[in-house]
């Protein structure tokens, strides 16, 4: 008869743990019953707000070609988040610090965001957002 820590183990090497039960959340997305529609919900409104912060100006005015940036959000267990832009590895296009220091200043006051949750504990979850910075013709 297999023992509790083995029995534990075991289910431990079960669990994928790239797969979140609950992936993170805004209360709007949670009144939606199915898990698709409220992570989609939980994604279209980071993209939007992400979005919304950095058309205010200053992107498209110090970089008038750059449309898109790939921004690694970070949701932490303790709903805290961090914003990376990602970059080619060939970027010189671009001044990359400069880049980096506007998401940090603009990416602010966002609603609270519940953490994923994974067996019934917040876990950590890293994703990129493709966000178009708005152009105006």
């Amino acid at each position: 008869m297999p023992s509790e820590k083995e029995l534990l183990d075991k289910q431990i090497k079960e669990i994928n743990w790239k797969e979140v039960d609950e992936y993170p959340s805004i209360a709007d997305c949670e009144k939606l019953t199915d898990a698709t529609q409220r992570k989609q919900c939980f994604f279209e409104f980071m993209a939007a707000t992400i979005q919304q912060k950095l058309s205010v100006d200053t992107l498209k005015v110090l970089f008038p070609k750059l449309d898109t940036i790939e921004v690694k959000v970070t949701v932490n267990p303790d709903a805290t988040m961090k914003f990376e832009p990602q970059f080619p590895k060939d970027t010189v296009a671009y001044d990359t610090i400069k880049i980096d220091s506007i998401l940090r200043i603009k990416l602010v006051d966002f609603p609270k965001v519940n953490p994923a949750i994974k067996r019934g504990i917040p876990v950590k979850t890293q994703f990129i957002l493709p966000v178009i910075i708005k152009t105006e013709k």
